[in-house]
């Protein structure tokens, strides 16, 4: 090979190594601005490789997307939480035991393998910023000391008051042990790198598939925060949106979930100070459970006894006989809608973002 073939062929292999670059460099690094839109519908004529790298995001990627449309998540210390508090028939027990039942269980089953609906110390934070909302949930499932920094679960729901975009993001401990995971430095979701000796946002939280494939939005189908016995102890912790926009379609990985409704009946008592959606919290359990029909197996018999088994409307200081004469028709008009929503009575409206202009 002549000198001039030699210097083609290095021009060649140098143009097709360019090319490569380019070509990588659009596809390893999508704009993230074009992913901050795609629930608007505007991905539609993306490339498949582009709309490839958008299902497959990253925690941080999603973080970002979702810092840029609804805020900022700040770095948090789960025990600087307020805690939800552990009672037996009013009072803090003087010693905790495994599987024993209490005044205000956490509605949420637990695992046979966790101390039970009753473990102490969990904290809430309420990490809210003018229009953006942002409630953190640090969960203990295990029995540690209060001030332990380790915990089981930390949940997060980022939600915009303005648009009701809403974005969700979950951690939590998948060993065998009962150690739990240490939440002393929670890093925001879209942090690249964290100071040296904390743990990173990749490490940290799931990805957003992951996250999205427990379908928290069937149960929060109504607006971001729910209600409950429980966390009703700390209500004053947690930020309320009962009628505002709401869609929880950020992230390619949460459009597989379902558009929520609202469903009521005319002058019904029970949907004045909040929707109730047609997903899992239209149910017998969930409704029956917040009028006294069906019990939380980990309540003690405070918790089953009128007034906390009926904990609709929210601190119910009401007789038992006016509870009945003002809300038990209503429940059960309720009922027989999520039943068949097909009935004359039956009022549905979808429960949806704020429609973008232009």
């Amino acid at each position: 090979m002549n000198i001039q073939q030699t210097l083609i062929s290095f021009l060649f292999v140098f143009i097709l190594l360019i090319t490569i670059g380019l070509i990588n460099q659009k596809v390893v690094n999508p704009n993230l601005n074009a992913i901050a839109n795609e629930h608007t519908g505007n991905n539609l004529n993306k490339p498949e490789v582009l709309l490839h790298k958008i299902k497959t995001q990253t925690i941080t990627e999603y973080g970002q997307q979702c810092a840029d449309l609804i805020g900022d998540i700040p770095a948090f210390n789960c025990n600087d939480g307020v805690n939800v508090p552990i009672t037996v028939n009013g009072k803090v027990p003087e010693k905790y035991i495994s599987k024993m039942t209490c005044d205000k269980p956490a509605m949420l089953p637990y695992g046979d393998d966790t101390f039970g609906q009753c473990t102490p110390y969990s904290k809430i934070l309420n990490l809210s910023k003018g229009d953006v909302q942002i409630s953190a949930f640090c969960r203990r499932e295990h029995l540690r000391d209060k001030n332990s920094e380790f915990y089981d679960e930390v949940d997060i729901i980022l939600h915009s008051v303005k648009s009701g975009d809403t974005c969700w993001f979950h951690a939590a401990d998948e060993s065998d042990g009962t150690k739990g995971f240490n939440a002393s430095r929670v890093p925001p979701p879209n942090e690249i790198t964290p100071p040296i000796g904390h743990v990173s946002a990749t490490d940290f939280w799931w990805t957003p598939a992951k996250t999205a494939g427990f379908g928290c939005g069937s149960c929060h189908d109504a607006d971001p925060f729910m209600y409950s016995p429980y966390i009703g102890q700390v209500w004053h912790m947690v930020p309320v949106d009962p009628f505002g926009w709401y869609n929880n379609h950020i992230g390619v990985a949460f459009q597989e979930w379902p558009i929520p409704k609202s469903i009521s009946t005319k002058n019904n008592t029970c949907t004045g100070c909040h929707r109730i959606g047609n997903l899992m919290s239209c149910s017998a359990n969930f409704i029956g459970s917040a009028a006294g029909r069906v019990a939380n197996p980990a309540g003690n018999d405070l918790a089953n006894s009128y007034p906390l088994s009926h904990w609709m409307p929210a601190n119910n200081f009401h007789s038992e006989t006016f509870w009945n004469q003002t809300y038990t028709q209503s429940v059960n008009d309720l009922l027989s809608c999520c039943d068949d929503p097909t009935q004359a009575i039956c009022i549905l409206k979808p429960i949806t973002g704020k429609p973008k202009s232009g």
